[in-house]
């Protein structure tokens, strides 16, 4: 029988090292908020496959829809036989889309699609080429999506030259004097310097970053992206790839700004673990390719459509909306008691259920080393924790929303002995 140490052995052979995994736990069977390794040993999951398994490991509802649809078929291509659960899915993703008017949605089947055929739509609809994203944004690991990306290590690294016509501005995170001022006047210095606004086909925008953090778009500087976009004629972009279906107690995280965006690119949790991404659109933006220039050979299969279908249904049913908001309360109140009891928490942040914190070192600077010394220290206690950040300065929780509240405080008391391991002590 398999155990950690000999598949970590054989994966250094087969795998390449540039497919990094958090943990050495290779995963035997999962249900909802935890899993269990191929030693039989389990784990509160508080990564949720990184923001994919907003409605838990294994839904029922969810599983029951694939295997009904696996009797039926499993994959003919959108593009040859197109497929009825293809189109629900499209018509469903429309009502909800985040803006108001007529709306159109192509499936695909990871986030960097999502991202790079936004920009397909975008140049199409606008005739320009230009793109704006921000530094510590993650739009994916693709050519276009790695250069979309604001940060160099580890996903530009050794892989340059990027592609053209790319540029950054800050993102206020409201940390290091990174103000929303700051951005807005980097972007006009972008103007002046580097790129004619009348050049620029779309900004890219996450409304919390993900990779880069958790910060939070502040809605002032999101309704001055919709006023940029509208005074000079390029596109929105809302990049909801990890912010979205339901995570932030909205179904899209730009919701909460009531800012309108042209495009939205989704992914992950829109599954519920299956592969499935899509982009919805403004109609008109939407019907600015010719036939035959968007798809792609898996996009929407009929394996994803089917879970994703089941998934809206559990979020409407279980009111996961609102057990976003609670769970995030839960998490917030609890952390920011760690920091009371000065364990090295700094700058707890987020929106709903998407919360994270920084970690600090004895001289109470926010640091990476510390920050995965608390994951590593918490995977030993038996919980799931991922890290993030510029530096990897940043603990993120991603729980499922699925989650019971017992599960979560099993989770958070792993964690407040995993800080307490790396600075600080235990709340009494």
């Amino acid at each position: 029988m398999s155990d950690n140490k000999s598949l970590a052995a054989r994966r250094d052979r087969a795998v390449p090292r540039g497919v990094a995994s958090s943990t050495a736990v290779y995963a035997d069977r999962a249900e909802n908020a935890e899993v269990w390794d191929v030693e039989g040993r389990r784990y509160v999951d508080f990564a949720g496959g990184i923001a994919v398994l907003n409605t838990g490991h294994r839904h029922p509802k969810i599983m029951a829809a694939v295997e009904e649809q696996l009797k039926r078929f499993t994959h003919t291509a959108f593009q040859v036989n197109p497929y009825e659960s293809y189109i629900e899915l499209c018509e469903r993703l429309n009502e909800r889309a985040p803006f108001s008017g007529d709306a159109k949605t192509i499936l695909l089947t990871t986030g960097a699609e999502a991202t790079e055929n936004a920009i397909k739509v975008a140049r199409a609809a606008t005739g320009r080429s230009a793109v704006i994203a921000f530094v510590g944004a993650f739009h994916g690991r693709t050519l276009l999506a790695s250069a979309m990306t604001g940060k160099v290590t580890p996903y530009k690294r050794k892989i340059g030259p990027m592609p053209p016509e790319v540029f950054h501005a800050p993102f206020p995170t409201g940390l290091d004097g990174n103000t929303v001022e700051k951005s807005l006047a980097a972007i006009q210095t972008l103007f002046a310097a580097d790129v004619e606004p009348e050049r620029v086909a779309a900004v890219i925008v996450e409304p919390v970053q993900g990779e880069g953090g958790f910060h939070v778009a502040p809605t002032e500087f999101l309704e001055a992206l919709r006023a940029l976009a509208d005074q000079y004629g390029f596109l929105l972009i809302a990049d909801e790839v990890q912010a979205g279906f339901g995570r932030t107690g909205k179904l899209f995280a730009i919701e909460h700004s009531g800012v309108e965006p042209d495009l939205v690119c989704t992914a992950k949790s829109l599954g519920g673990g299956f592969p499935l991404s899509g982009l919805i659109g403004r109609a008109p933006i939407m019907d600015a390719l010719d036939p035959g220039g968007l798809g792609g050979t898996y996009g929407g299969s009929p394996i994803g459509c089917a879970a994703s279908l089941a998934v809206l249904d559990v979020i409407e049913e279980e009111k996961l909306l609102d057990r976003a908001t609670a769970v995030g309360e839960r998490l917030s109140k609890r952390i920011a008691g760690f920091a009371a009891a000065g364990l090295p928490v700094a700058n707890l942040r987020g929106l709903g259920a998407m919360v994270a914190f920084d970690v600090t070192n004895a001289d109470g600077e926010t640091d990476g080393v510390c920050a995965k010394a608390v994951s590593t220290a918490a995977l030993e206690g038996g919980l799931i924790l991922l890290t993030c950040g510029p530096k990897g300065e940043t603990v993120r929780i991603l729980v499922p929303l699925t989650a019971s509240d017992a599960i979560i405080d099993e989770g958070l008391d792993i964690m407040e002995k995993a800080l307490a391991s790396v600075g600080g002590k235990v709340a009494a």
